[in-house]
C-alpha cells in the first residue's frame, strides 16, 4: 500500500480483493447475527415446548364398589393393576387403597410418564377387560386430574 507518490500527492490505498471479502464477511456477520439469534431462539422454545409436555399426568380415582361384589372386584382390579405395571412402560405406579371404615369407598392413584402414556393405557386389551367386567360392581365413579407438586418414592 502506498501512502505518498513521488509526486508528493497522495494516493487512496487500493483495496485488494481479499480485504473486500473480509469486509462482506464481517457485514454479512453483523447483518446476519440477529437472524440467527432468533433462529437460536425458535429452536430453544421448540425444544422447551417439547420437554414440558413430557410431564407426568397424575389423576386420583374414587369409586364406591357393590359392597357384594368387592371381593371381585379386587381381584379385577389387582389383575389390572399388576398387568399395567408389568407391560407398560409409561404407566410409573398404579396404587389402590380403601377407606379402613367402608371398605366399598376406593381410591386409586394413577402416575403416567406423559399423557401418551396415559392415552395408551387406556387403550390396552387388560384395561378394556377391567372395565368391562367391574362395570357391574361400580356404583360410583369420579375421575380427578391432579397436578404434580412433589413426587417421590423410597424404593429401600
Amino acid at each position: 500500500m502506498q501512502t505518498m507518490a513521488e509526486n508528493g500527492r497522495q494516493q487512496v490505498p487500493q483495496v485488494g480483493s481479499d480485504q473486500i471479502n473480509k469486509n462482506r464477511a464481517v457485514n454479512f456477520n453483523r447483518r446476519s447475527f440477529p437472524f440467527f439469534c432468533a433462529w437460536l431462539l425458535v429452536l430453544f422454545l421448540c425444544g422447551y415446548t417439547f420437554a414440558q409436555e413430557k410431564i407426568p399426568v397424575v389423576r386420583l380415582a374414587r369409586l364406591k364398589i357393590d359392597a357384594a361384589k368387592l371381593e371381585s372386584y379386587k381381584a379385577a382390579l389387582k389383575e389390572e393393576i399388576e398387568t399395567s405395571v408389568r407391560v407398560e412402560p409409561g404407566v410409573l405406579s398404579l396404587y389402590a387403597v380403601s377407606e379402613k371404615d367402608n371398605p366399598s369407598h376406593v381410591t386409586i392413584f394413577e402416575i403416567y410418564a406423559d399423557a401418551e402414556a396415559y392415552k395408551a393405557h387406556l387403550e390396552t386389551p387388560h384395561f378394556k377387560k377391567y372395565k368391562r367386567s367391574t362395570k357391574e360392581m361400580v356404583t360410583f365413579l369420579e375421575l380427578m386430574d391432579a397436578t404434580p407438586i412433589l413426587l417421590g418414592m423410597n424404593t429401600k
